[in-house]
């Protein structure tokens, strides 16, 4: 979202007459960006984003003005503030065949009507908050048609003052963007393909390492039994060379999905670092990669695989620039001066900023004014999608994507992301450094009875033998069936814990579902090593917690406090019990 200036910015600002004494308004003069699409396909300049008129009112319809705005292909709306839930006042014949609603249908309603179920309740909240404020406004955002049908509408809000200053109406300019989402999404997807591509033949080597690592290790283990700490050392080297497989399958899985991720609360400092082994690989031996990680980094919300992507996207252009090597550098740091701000025309608040710097070759000001544009690229090979879809991504994250460069000087490509807010637990932490106090599940649980089902024996094995460790009462199958033979023999239980992907005619989320027709309340746990295609039968299932394999036996741990709703910060002499 990107919003114009509040009524006290726009005092200072230049006024612009070309109405001829009945119209006047303030000019955007690039402070909004836009939507992901842009008509103008930059900023703008001349264009307003607030206007003054003399006579309100939709009397005088006779024209060139008002015939011009019924012939352009662009749907307009106009609603009034004046009234009860500020209703639509007026609409143009582009408006109608864009929603496929009568006149009659539109008139005198809000423009709350054309959200659904899929519309993003922050985007909503952003356009209020905006028209609150009486700023301008521009989002993408989901709306549905008189049929049902979903588009993606690039929307555009302005206020109208009277002389005095009083809002008298809300001008709204909109485009059908949905064709532009779905290309995104597809340019998204190439640049997945091709960066897969790049990392293969490092991951191969480096898989073929880790495997080594862990067989060679496991024949010290069964070579040594009686000599505890050599058993002990080679079992940890394995351990953590496991654990290395398992990141980069999870990495190369989560390129390959096809799904639109949802955004979650990182701290880019952790993202970083632990995508630090697959930047180096992917730069190769010529650049030398240096990370500059401002301590204490505020985190903020992002789609984390998205991010990986443009920053993977982004030090792929560095690589190239350096056709000789050099030396790349990713630094983050925290921008909350007013100056800065200002200068980079952002919102006052907080941000938090990532940005590659490379010693390359650089770029003139005319590539750089292009370096967005899909399909641009100066690279012979090369589809000309990357640095498009970091800028679409930063976008969409309500974020904004500066480039400074200069032939033979190198280039910086800053990211910049507002802070997300505190967390509960954030603020319980810097009002506390106290440890909390122990506990076992034993202790505060009352023996809760707990439902494994993995079709892997050794996977489930090891499930039990670690949940049995922390004090549940645990029970094992193989299979959807024998998980329900089970229940029928021994009776509720407290808790599900199943995988989703297994062999026969029940997978994990159908086994779910007739597990909850007989206990509705019952919390489930789904695990799986690849969720690229979840059955799509099963929605609601799918807003299940979820665990990804391999987990650590900790995060299992938490996970199921987690669904049973148990309070770690319970004292275990306060003698907890089973409620049921």
């Amino acid at each position: 979202m990107t919003t114009g200036s509040t009524p006290e910015e726009r005092e200072q600002l230049p006024q612009d007459g070309v109405g001829h004494g009945q119209s006047a308004g303030t000019p955007a003069a690039g402070t909004l960006e836009g939507s992901a699409y842009s008509p103008l396909g930059d900023p703008g300049i001349r264009h307003w984003q607030a206007s003054h008129i003399s006579r309100p009112g939709f009397e005088e319809r006779g024209n060139i003005f008002f015939a011009a705005i019924e012939m352009t292909r662009m749907p307009m709306v106009v609603t009034d503030p004046n009234q009860p839930d500020n209703p639509i006042a007026f609409v143009n014949r582009a408006f109608l065949d864009l929603t496929l609603y009568k006149e009659e249908e539109v008139l005198g309603r809000n423009c709350r009507f054309l959200q659904g179920e899929q519309t993003d309740p922050h985007t909503v909240d952003e356009i209020r908050r905006a028209l609150g404020e009486e700023r301008a406004v521009a989002v993408d955002i989901l709306n549905y048609k008189a049929d049902g049908s979903a588009f993606w509408n690039g929307l555009f809000v302005g206020p109208v003052f009277d002389k005095e200053g009083k809002l008298l109406y809300w001008f709204a300019s909109q485009m059908d963007i949905t064709r532009r989402r779905v290309s995104e999404q597809s340019y998204l997807q190439a640049q997945k393909m091709e960066a897969i591509g790049q990392l293969t033949a490092g991951l191969a080597h480096d898989f073929n390492n880790l495997l080594q690592v862990v067989a060679g290790n496991l024949e010290i283990a069964g070579a040594n039994m009686d000599d505890r700490l050599l058993l002990e050392q080679a079992i940890e080297r394995a351990r953590l060379a496991s654990e290395k497989a398992g990141k980069l399958t999870q990495q190369l899985l989560t390129f390959a999905r096809k799904q639109r991720l949802e955004p979650k609360r990182i701290n880019l400092n952790s993202l970083v670092v632990e995508f630090s082994e697959m930047l180096v690989r992917t730069l190769g031996d010529k650049v030398d990669l240096h990370l500059d990680l401002k301590p204490g980094l505020p985190s903020c919300t992002l789609d984390p695989t998205h991010m990986e992507m443009a920053l993977l996207n982004v030090l792929i252009n560095a690589r190239d620039a350096m056709p000789d090597g050099g030396k790349v550098t990713v630094a983050t740091s925290i921008m909350d001066d007013a100056e800065k701000l200002e200068r980079h025309r952002l919102a006052p608040g907080r941000y938090v900023v990532i940005c590659v710097i490379d010693e390359g070759e650089g770029m003139s000001p005319e590539v750089v004014a292009r370096a967005t544009e899909p399909f641009f690229t100066t690279k012979g090979p090369g589809t000309g999608l990357g640095l498009a879809m970091v800028h679409g991504f930063v976008q969409q994250s309500h974020g904004r994507l500066e480039i400074e460069s200069s032939l033979l000087q190198g280039t910086t490509i800053r990211m910049i992301f507002p802070q997300a807010a505190k967390t509960g637990m954030e603020m319980m932490a810097e009002r506390s450094n106290e440890e909390s106090p122990k506990w076992t599940p034993e202790a505060i649980l009352g023996r809760r009875t707990i439902l494994v089902v993995d079709d892997s024996d050794e996977v489930r094995e090891l499930a039990e033998h670690s949940l049995r460790g922390m004090g549940y009462r645990v029970l094992g199958a193989s299979s959807g069936e024998a998980a329900l033979e089970l229940m029928d023999r021994y009776g509720s239980v407290d808790l599900l814990f199943t995988d989703i992907i297994m062999p026969g005619g029940m997978n994990g989320l159908r086994l779910a579902e007739l597990v909850r027709e007989r206990q509705p309340e019952l919390p489930v746990l789904l695990a799986t090593g690849y969720i690229d295609e979840l059955p799509s039968q099963i929605g609601a299932a799918t807003t299940l917690p979820l665990l990804v394999k391999p987990y650590r036996l900790n995060e299992l741990a938490e996970r199921v406090r987690q669904a049973l709703k148990v309070d770690r910060r319970q004292h275990p002499a306060a003698g907890f019990q089973h409620e049921g």
